[in-house]
């Protein structure tokens, strides 16, 4: 599957009964091996009735298809290949770290590509699904820099470069990043509910999925206009995995050995 996934998205069922997993923020880098096989531990759970979508930095970054290799993540790309090979579905929602991952990593891997806003429409509740950085409005640097990173011709111009320079540019970029996160209030790296509440009445839902801010927590919200919305932030995986997973009719959200647990109607 190399195309973008829209409208419903078909699901592998086993008899009534199915399971969809989401993840986000892994940051994978060959340098944690220990973060890498919690990677291989989860994934080899699962099975061919079985569903992952993965919404952003799943890599700690990416930059290129081409750079598998150079970045030492051939690998993981290996372990993808067999996921999907066994007849799991694994969807990929590209973050701020990964959103150069392409269609030449999907035919690799066997993941399907989804847009950065993406609607899950056959479950119980239709679900809003992103990495979550477009919420982080109050950011404005970081909102700046994503409309400029995300743009074709930055992207044609930054992959026409040499890996070396591409790797010097992300790099400076990275440092200035997290320069800034040590002095910028907490809250500003944190979504803007307004935004929320923005973007699920345009997508006309009530069940919100990202990562990004690290912040696992399901949130219940009270829209004035549309009534109860819920918000589901997913962890990241230091120092134990997080995830959320659907059954049919309720969500849970683990971090560690802990479960939050909301009921879909």
């Amino acid at each position: 599957m190399l195309a973008y996934a829209a409208g419903a998205i078909p699901i592998s069922y086993l008899g009534d009964f199915f399971l969809i997993y989401f993840i986000s923020d892994l940051h994978l880098t060959p340098k944690d091996t220990a973060l890498t096989q919690q990677f291989r531990v989860f994934i080899d759970q699962l099975t061919s009735a079985d569903s992952l979508y993965i919404l952003g930095d799943l890599f700690e970054y990416w930059l290129g298809d081409d750079t598998a290799k150079y970045l030492g993540q051939q690998s993981i790309e290996t372990d993808l290949r067999q996921l999907t090979d066994r007849g799991v579905e694994v969807f990929f929602l590209r973050g701020n770290r990964d959103f150069l991952v392409g269609l030449d990593f999907c035919a690799r891997t066997g993941c399907c590509l989804l847009p950065e806003q993406h609607i899950l429409t056959n479950t119980t509740t239709p679900i809003l699904l992103l990495h979550g950085d477009s919420l982080c409005t109050e950011d404005t640097e970081h909102q700046a820099f994503r409309l400029l990173v995300r743009n074709d011709t930055w992207q044609s111009d930054f992959l026409a470069r040499s890996i070396v320079e591409r790797d010097t540019m992300a790099r400076a970029v990275r440092y200035r990043s997290e320069s800034g996160k040590r002095i910028k209030p907490a809250d500003i790296m944190d979504v803007n509910p307004e935004t929320v509440f923005e973007k699920m009445r345009g997508a006309k839902v009530r069940l919100m999925i990202h990562g990004h801010t690290h912040r696992p927590a399901i949130h219940r919200l009270e829209d004035e206009r549309t009534g109860p919305m819920v918000r589901i932030v997913l962890g990241d995986w230091g120092p134990t995995p997080s995830f959320a997973k659907l059954d049919g009719s309720s969500l849970e959200l683990w971090c560690g050995d802990d479960a939050n647990r909301i009921t879909l109607s």
